[in-house]
């Protein structure tokens, strides 16, 4: 089917009305002809911006992963709480967005957000973190980070009380115990895990 001659639709606007279905009618229900009907026009219209389906999901996860700003935190010493809040910006971007968090695992961030991470890796040198370890950081910050937080968005939300669902005091006494012994909620324990694999790269270094 030809393409119209000129664009009715913007990219941006198409993309989001792509998370608006997304948000609202779940992964699923996400398809050409929906969008074309949400925006109210015919799906050649689309094709003035993406090429596909895949080219659309890959800007809507581009948007999301693209929301968590980069912290404006100077160089130095405690540079772990730069990534801290990166991750936590990410975090909150995706769980805004539960019913799209599936598109990260097939679009990652480093495919589509390479400039961040050449800003992260500037700020790793400018911080005296020796640049054999940068890979390792960068690296096992996306897999951390999206680990965690696709499993939060796939799942219930929980309450700190709730971390472990289902838990029989009879059955599985050790771990009541260390679910009452927990005093954090479940952005904290994200937060902590973060730390302890930052200063543990390093711990490992020295």
């Amino acid at each position: 089917m030809p393409r119209p001659s000129k664009p009715l639709i913007s990219r941006a606007s198409a993309v989001a009305a792509s998370i608006d279905i997304i948000d609202t009618e779940g992964l699923d229900a996400f398809s050409l002809p929906r969008l074309a009907k949400h925006l109210g026009v015919r799906a050649p219209s689309l094709y003035h911006h993406f090429e596909d389906k895949s080219a659309i999901l890959s800007a809507v996860a581009r948007q999301i992963a693209g929301a968590g700003t980069i912290p404006r935190r100077k160089p130095g010493p405690d540079w772990p709480e730069y990534f801290v809040t990166l991750s936590l910006n990410l975090r909150r971007s995706i769980l805004r967005h539960r019913n799209a968090a599936p598109i990260l695992l097939q679009y990652l961030p480093r495919d589509l957000l390479i400039g961040p991470y050449e800003e992260t890796a500037h700020f790793l040198e400018e911080s005296g973190i020796p640049t054999r370890l940068h890979v390792q950081i960068l690296d096992g910050m996306e897999r951390i980070t999206l680990g965690a937080v696709l499993t939060e968005a796939m799942s219930k939300p929980s309450t700190r009380s709730s971390i472990f669902p289902n838990i029989d005091p009879e059955s599985q006494p050790m771990l009541s115990k260390a679910m009452a012994a927990n005093e954090f909620t479940q952005k904290q324990l994200f937060e902590e895990m973060i730390r302890s694999f930052l200063y543990g790269v390093m711990r490992n270094e020295n």
